[in-house]
């Protein structure tokens, strides 16, 4: 019994530890997604090289955000209800935990299935909005400049998402990140005759290459996961017998 004791009462503790290492990441992460949110310029300020693009500070800002009350709640549920012997607080953390864990896998398993489908209902709405914005919305047009620098791509599918654009009917020409040193986007300058990618192949293309890390991280995750709703079912029984 001793012990069985002393291995329910390590596990508690290292739930708490954890979950409390959570907690705190959730509310940095929350708190900077806020300061980004409310006050972007001086946080590029200070770190204007590592956030060139507005796109990166505009949309990281609210993910930052969300990913940070998540945390914050998984973290919060998890220390308290070990640190209580709560079985209400323990099966709740279990249940936010598994319902991320079915999201995740449904969503690599939708992003493996359904690519093209992605790519098709992306085409049917994106592009008429860069047909419709691009050159005359200034915000929109940063936006879509930074990312084309950033991942060295041109449009969604490829530079005619800009032909009709408000930029084309006014200037005659395809985008700057487009446009290397010619009239037509070449991707590379010593591959002439070959155009540059759409952001979506790009963007899939960066993927595979590095789909070895992305797996790793993902099995990371998963692995982090599946011990923390273990470990919490594991105290939520031992309380059962209590």
């Amino acid at each position: 019994p001793s012990a069985k004791m002393g291995c329910f009462t390590f596990i508690k503790v290292m739930m708490i530890l954890f979950n409390l290492a959570i907690f705190l990441g959730g509310g940095t992460l929350l708190g900077v997604g806020i300061w980004v949110t409310v006050d972007g310029q001086s946080f590029l300020d200070i770190f204007g090289a590592l956030s060139s693009s507005v796109l990166q500070v505009v949309n990281v800002s609210y993910f930052l955000i969300a990913i940070g009350a998540i945390l914050l709640i998984i973290g919060f549920l998890g220390c308290y209800g070990a640190q209580k012997d709560s079985k209400c607080l323990l099966m709740m953390f279990f249940s936010v935990v598994l319902i991320i864990f079915i999201a995740e896998v449904a969503a690599a398993v939708v992003a493996l299935v359904y690519t093209s489908l992605a790519e098709t209902l992306l085409t049917a709405v994106v592009t008429p909005v860069l047909k419709e914005k691009y050159g005359a919305d200034d915000r929109f047009t940063y936006i879509w400049n930074a990312t084309m620098n950033e991942v060295h791509c041109c449009g969604l599918n490829n530079y005619t998402d800009f032909t009709d654009s408000p930029w084309y009917r006014e200037k005659g020409t395809y985008p700057e990140p487009c446009l290397v040193g010619g009239s037509l986007p070449f991707a590379r300058p010593h591959l002439c005759g070959c155009l540059l990618q759409g952001c979506f192949h790009q963007i899939l293309e960066e993927i595979k290459t590095n789909a070895g890390v992305v797996g790793g991280v993902a099995a990371g995750i998963a692995a982090l996961e599946i011990a923390a709703m273990a470990v919490s079912m594991y105290l939520y029984c031992e309380l059962d017998q209590k």
